[in-house]
């Protein structure tokens, strides 16, 4: 799933909502302008659907920019050289004939994202995995970053473990999560102990139900190859539900990106206020503060990579986002407005 893919289902599901309820309450959910809207909608009903996908721009010629050539040369010798920086490859540049400052060179690595060493490093893997079938680690990872998608709430969810920490008289602490793809609908619980294939199983159980509960069928889930998700007690009881299971590569947590944001904002936005402002004896009490923080960041915490909408708001206030082709809602009587 491209961006440019993502960004058109995103449109659509503004249109579409729009049908469902209103204008004023599409905008509202999504976090859009009316202005907005009223120029997506004018464009589908002009063009079709299709043309809500983004076009892309050519970039602007402009007559002191660095010749192709030159580019060509640059992005070889830092590929061939992964491990120097722009003020060293600038020596190995001149002997080549091509000068260039340092701000200059580290200005093109960066607009062909090989500014950063793991990127150039990550480069010069994939090449020589393609031509001498010799694969690495930073040949898998590639120098490119990738997002999960699903285009209906339920299709996809990431779900993972989170070591909370310690607790005197509680003991280890971990978090069990699901964070659903599609709209970034959160659901979570605390456990006490090691973590098991049957905690995980009664986790997905929990999960369901809470998404029955606003209208969204679970019918994937994504998972690392931890034993919690790789044990019989898990793996059997989701063919029971008929839920299917991806899993992402061995030691590839970036393939599940979309859990581990999630968990990193819950580590600075509720745990570490929390353990600063009191002293938890029981799991209980902290549960009932997470869940407590669950709630406000699915219905008040606007997400930025969504329209700075809200996860629940996506999910439908009752009922998923249906992913036909919408009712476009036009206004009788346009405003003009000066930009």
């Amino acid at each position: 799933m491209t961006p440019a893919e993502i960004i058109y289902h995103r449109r659509v599901q503004v249109l579409d909502r729009a049908g469902q309820t209103s204008v004023t309450e599409a905008c509202r959910t999504f976090g859009i302008s009316r202005t907005t809207y009223y120029r997506w909608a004018g464009r589908a009903q002009r063009y079709g659907l299709a043309a809500l996908v983004p076009k892309g721009r050519r970039p602007p010629v402009m007559p002191t920019a660095t010749p192709p050539d030159q580019v060509e040369v640059v992005l070889a010798e830092a590929v061939a050289r992964p491990t120097i920086g722009a003020q060293r490859l600038v020596e190995h540049l001149a002997d080549r004939g091509v000068r260039l400052s340092p701000s200059g060179v580290q200005k093109l690595l960066v607009r062909h994202r090989l500014g950063r060493r793991a990127q150039r490093v990550a480069a010069l893997a994939q090449l020589t995995a393609a031509t001498t079938g010799i694969v690495t680690t930073a040949a898998k990872d590639g120098p490119f970053g990738f997002c999960h998608f699903a285009a209906r709430p339920g299709d996809l969810l990431a779900l993972d473990t989170f070591y909370v920490g310690k607790l005197k008289g509680i003991g280890p602490v971990w978090q069990l999560t699901a964070v659903d793809t599609a709209t970034r609908y959160a659901i979570g619980t605390l456990v006490a102990g090691d973590k098991s294939a049957r905690d995980a199983a009664g986790f997905v159980d929990h999960v369901a139900e809470r998404l029955a509960g606003i209208g969204v069928e679970l019918t994937g889930v994504l998972t690392d190859n931890g034993p919690e998700f790789t044990g019989k007690a898990f793996t059997s009881h989701l063919q029971e539900l008929g839920v299917r299971q991806h899993r992402i590569p061995p030691r590839s947590p970036n393939h599940n990106a979309v859990c581990e944001r999630f968990q990193g904002t819950a580590l600075q936005e509720f745990y570490r206020p929390a353990f600063h402002r009191q002293h938890f004896a029981r799991l209980a009490d902290l549960n009932a503060q997470f869940q407590g923080w669950l709630q406000t960041y699915n219905t008040r915490r606007r997400n930025r990579r969504r329209l700075h909408a809200r996860p629940h708001a996506l999910c439908g206030h009752g009922g998923p986002p249906i992913m036909t082709t919408p009712r476009v809602h036009l206004s009788p009587h346009p405003v003009l407005r000066k930009v």
